[in-house]
């Protein structure tokens, strides 16, 4: 009887560590802390050295940020929190924080407005297109692009403009968990540049899109993408959509459970740019970048994770934050349509 035991072990052996090399995700469940904090690490390791890509340096303040700022962090949705490199650099959240105006006015008017308003299609054309808006007349967009986006920022309730703005910064703020405030010198160097986007607002207003000032849209759409967020405020702001619009850390509620599948439809089909449909293809996560660098990702149900690092490919997505994240969620089994049969 001892003798057949000795026997099967390497069989059982050979099977544990199969098993080990199995996407977590075909058991349903995340794995214990020291292997997600693991997989973590690696990714972080098999990354650092990477050096393709490039600071974006149309706004003249972004191309100033260090390049080697490179940090992972992802939260679970029941509040655990993994962390490689340097989580505590701030950069200018830029474009991630397009999903999170989106999210306040459908908290605010419900997704009918977003929907009725700017729409919710991939445009196919450059993130500040004018063709795009010319096109449909400013009503088949999205408000994950320029346009859309300036149009959902004119949509945020509020007496006035300094109330529109305090209550965008103190939205961003509930979602991750701590006040965070502007980066001035990013702010003057995009007001100083941001013509274009004062002509899309108000090609946007001419189309009946933005019922109030388009300039002191811009103006406060501006602000907002100037906030300064860390590895860890964008990690917690996407485990808050991962954990049904609860953050799980402090449980204060930011959108209700119900609008979330809204909100994560349009970061998965227009999320990284021109490069939306690739990403959604290889990882399946909804997900959204900025020009400064950052990169969020959702796993519905299961964690948020995000990753700083400035150098961008030519569609404007971080390069280290696009594989960190891949390998991450695939070693961790994230991509929500993963399915085996039964």
């Amino acid at each position: 009887m001892h003798h057949r035991v000795l026997q099967a072990f390497p069989i059982v052996l050979a099977l544990g560590l199969a098993l080990l090399r199995t996407p977590f995700a075909l058991a349903g469940a995340l794995p214990e802390d020291a292997t997600i904090q693991g997989v973590v690490d690696r990714a972080y390791r098999d990354h650092k050295a990477l050096r393709d890509g490039a600071n974006a340096d149309y706004i003249p303040a972004l191309a100033r940020v260090n390049p080697d700022t490179f940090g992972i962090v992802l939260v679970t949705a029941d509040g655990r929190v993994f962390s490689a490199g340097d989580t505590d650099t701030e950069v200018s959240i830029q474009s991630i924080s397009k999903v999170f105006t989106m999210a306040l006015v459908i908290q605010q008017s419900g997704p009918d407005a977003i929907f009725n308003n700017m729409g919710v299609d991939a445009t196919g054309q450059p993130f500040n297109s004018i063709t795009a808006i010319e096109q449909y007349h400013g009503g088949e967009m999205n408000a994950l692009v320029n346009p859309g986006a300036i149009a959902a920022t004119s949509m945020v309730a509020g007496e006035d403009g300094a109330a529109v703005w305090a209550n965008i910064l103190d939205y961003y703020s509930t979602f991750a968990g701590r006040e965070l405030s502007v980066l001035d010198d990013i702010y003057r160097s995009e007001a100083a540049t941001n013509q274009r986007n004062q002509s899309l607002a108000m090609l946007m207003h001419a189309y009946g899109h933005i019922d109030g000032d388009p300039l002191e849209a811009t103006d406060i759409y501006t602000r907002q993408c100037s906030v300064g967020v860390n590895t860890r405020d964008l990690a917690m702001m996407a485990a808050t959509l991962a954990n049904g619009g609860r953050n799980p850390l402090t449980g204060k509620t930011l959108v209700d459970a119900g609008h979330i599948p809204e909100i994560l439809a349009v970061m998965a089909t227009a999320g990284l740019y021109d490069d939306a449909g690739k990403w959604l293809y290889r990882t399946g996560l909804p997900a959204k970048s900025g020009v400064g660098g950052g990169l969020i990702a959702v796993s519905p149900g299961k964690f948020g994770i995000a990753v700083i690092s400035p150098p961008l490919d030519k569609a404007g997505n971080s390069v280290r934050g696009q594989r960190a994240i891949a390998d991450i969620s695939g070693a961790l089994g994230g991509n929500p349509y993963a399915t085996r049969p039964r």
